[in-house]
């Protein structure tokens, strides 16, 4: 375990204590770009900045909603998947694509789809006759956009993790189930969704931290925009460092979302432990 925790300790903790350390200084172009011991301001700062909590609160609603579409999108086609059919290995390699496409590429297709007005949907709303939506000019309209870019990058991701555990269920379960007079939705909700949370458990851990910390996606898509309205933490982070030159306070913006990455992950811990008990 020593190499895997030496690894561990230069990737991450380093950088952590780096960025506590620094969420303690200021370092700006009013200090000439030099640390100055500043002991809490940064702090004080956050808990005042209103545009870190829209930000936070935009970031939640975006990840609680794009999670809960990929957990169910995810398990319809990896029950699917999970089925034998012919062509079943082929459809499972194309549904792999999004998920393999780089989140900068996939991020500029969906801009080009959104576009107002020479996007593809826009560009069937005139052959139709009807007036051109500004999917990426419209706040909640941007929002959608941004949901719907992710949903389709990464369901397949968790389609995959979820027929990895389909494929663990031994299907006399099932044989079972049927003789004593069980329907397949009720073995759906019975036997599969049961012995399928800790895949569950799993999904919700890696995509939740993922999309709490997602900036490429909403970098390339809208920029935040319009006027902040799709602005994720960790844009805000990589605005106040690159666009601003203020380090210490970007910071300490970092942190904030760690923390709040860390109310996630417990939060799901005591679910699972709840469940648990209850099971």
């Amino acid at each position: 375990m020593a190499p895997a925790l030496l690894l561990l300790l230069a990737v991450f903790v380093w950088p952590l204590l780096d960025y506590a350390w620094l969420s303690l200084q200021a370092q700006s172009v009013f200090t000439g770009l030099e640390q100055v011991p500043v002991g809490t301001l940064n702090w004080q700062r956050l808990l005042a900045d209103g545009r870190f909590w829209q930000d936070a609160w935009q970031t939640l609603r975006f990840a609680v909603v794009s999670v809960a579409l990929e957990l169910v999108a995810g398990l319809a086609i990896a029950l699917l998947l999970h089925q034998r059919w012919r062509g079943r290995g082929v459809a499972r390699s194309l549904a792999l694509l999004p998920w393999a496409l780089p989140t900068t590429v996939m991020a500029l297709g969906w801009r080009w789809i959104f576009n107002d007005p020479y996007g593809p949907i826009n560009g069937l709303l005139q052959l139709l006759g009807l007036a051109t939506v500004p999917f990426l000019a419209a706040p909640e309209l941007a929002w959608l956009a941004t949901v719907v870019a992710d949903v389709w990058k990464t369901t397949p991701f968790v389609a995959l993790l979820l027929l990895a555990g389909l494929q663990m269920i031994p299907h006399d379960l099932y044989e079972a189930f049927a003789l004593e007079g069980g329907t397949p939705w009720q073995g759906l909700w019975r036997i599969t969704v049961p012995l399928l949370r800790p895949y569950i458990f799993i999904v919700l851990l890696f995509r939740l931290a993922q999309a709490l910390g997602v900036f490429d996606l909403i970098a390339v898509l809208t920029g935040g925009g319009p006027a902040s309205s799709t602005e994720s933490l960790a844009v805000y982070a990589y605005l106040n460092a690159m666009r601003f030159l203020d380090f210490g306070y970007s910071a300490t913006v970092m942190l904030g979302m760690f923390l709040l990455l860390l109310a996630g992950a417990a939060a799901l811990l005591l679910w699972r432990r709840h469940t648990e008990v209850r099971a």
